[in-house]
């Protein structure tokens, strides 16, 4: 698959999470294997480029690796505009977000809410695929509702607009996140188009994008959820599909990982909001790699006021956390079934 200066055999990809895929993340995503790491949701108000939120979802680096960034709208000249923006400001691709079902996104008629008037997604498509020169990409759900998956209709008019790569979440806006995403649909667009297709939703192992891929006949994988307090895992993925590898990071390196992030964390969004945003993180990774016991842990963790207090924290405890993370396999075995089944609900 090429996308601009990026080309791949069976690419696997961290998703754009609003909030979550901060640069930290992504950085940490691509040394660690993943192919592209996605930037965060962004605003095509053009008015809104200056503020905190903005300014902070913009910053890019070299090891984060391709520069895609992500833009949620509703009108075709606004998001035009917003793309010729941020292609001036240095991105390499421009992701249309049509997928996010977040009440406050699909009640601004953004986000997966547009996939109910194809014409408008025609025109957005159309506007922003002649506004640029990089690639354009779009992210998408099913349909509407299990009743309206329009996916394929959705699909065909993003090739015909010149949209270079699509990746598909397999559940529909109405789902949200619930119940299991469904793959038939994104077989049905795989077959119905040219251009690349990208699988998302409750991808979770190797075993699971192997079992979709020969499914689906999908290009490439997008990890979302599951990357959350295992941003190895993209990279795991991507070697178990080409190289056949199937061993995991050991859990020292899993957890020096997790320092590693907070550390990021703290000189990226500084001593006040740093130590914050490092609370969710570690949340993620003790869910992930404690399972049902995790909440004492993470509860310790966010009563703590400062980054000092932190990374105090995660030193004196690692030889407790280390030794509840290399627990017998079968109590391993059975942490990542409630991470799957965490992820599926």
């Amino acid at each position: 698959m090429h996308l601009g200066t990026f080309a791949s055999d069976l690419p696997v990809m961290l998703a754009p999470m609003a909030g979550v895929t901060d640069l930290p993340m992504r950085q940490l995503a691509v040394k660690h294997g993943a192919d592209i790491a996605i930037g965060e949701m962004m605003s095509s108000d053009l008015s809104l480029a200056h503020s905190r939120k903005s300014q902070s979802r913009a910053v890019h680096s070299a090891d984060a690796g391709l520069r895609s960034v992500q833009l949620v709208g509703n009108d075709p000249t606004t998001i035009a505009k917003a793309a010729q923006f941020n292609v001036e400001r240095g991105a390499q691709v421009i992701d249309i977000n049509m997928g996010c079902p977040a009440k406050k996104v699909c009640k601004k008629a953004a986000g997966s809410a547009l996939l109910a008037d194809v014409q408008l997604v025609s025109d957005i498509l159309e506007s922003t695929v002649q506004a640029v020169s990089v690639p354009v990409t779009l992210k998408i759900r099913t349909g509407i509702d299990r009743d309206h998956r329009n996916g394929v209709d959705v699909a065909e008019i993003a090739q015909s607009c010149g949209i270079s790569m699509l990746t598909v979440h397999g559940r529909t806006r109405a789902d949200k996140f619930k119940g299991e995403a469904e793959y038939e649909t994104l077989r049905d667009i795989v077959r119905a188009v040219d251009i690349p297709v990208i699988a998302n939703g409750d991808i979770t192992s190797v075993e699971k994008a192997e079992r979709v891929l020969n499914y689906s006949g999908a290009a490439g994988v997008m990890i979302g959820r599951a990357a959350q307090g295992q941003l190895w895992l993209p990279g795991y993925i991507a070697n178990g599909l080409r190289k056949g590898l199937d061993t995991p990071p050991c859990a020292a390196a899993r957890l020096a990982l997790a320092k590693e992030h907070c550390e990021l964390l703290y000189e990226f969004h500084g001593p006040v909001m740093g130590y914050k945003i490092a609370r969710k993180h570690i949340g993620w990774f003790f869910e992930a790699e404690l399972g049902e016991i995790y909440l004492p842990h993470k509860r310790a963790f966010n009563a703590l006021l400062s980054q000092d207090a932190q990374q105090q924290f995660l030193k004196q405890e690692t030889d407790a956390i280390l030794h509840l993370m290399e627990d017998d396999l079968i109590n391993g075995v059975r942490r990542r079934v409630r991470r799957e089944e965490h992820i599926a609900a």
